[in-house]
């Protein structure tokens, strides 16, 4: 059973692999195109994460 285990998984990586590196009709894989947009995403998390700190901060502050 552990072999068939083995075998199955070993085949959902290479398939998953094979998709990412897989070039699409413009000439791009999936993964070129979320190593070149990661940059813009964190900086949308580090701006959200900025915003709930600075709330956090503003409700844990007594109100007199």
């Amino acid at each position: 059973m552990g072999l068939l285990k083995f075998i199955a998984i070993g085949a959902a990586v290479g398939y998953g692999v094979n998709y990412l590196i897989k070039k699409n009709e413009n000439g791009r894989s999936v993964l070129d195109d979320l190593v070149e947009d990661a940059p813009q995403w964190f900086d949308k998390v580090k701006q959200f994460a900025e915003e709930k700190v600075e709330q956090t901060v503003k409700a844990a502050q007594p109100n007199g």
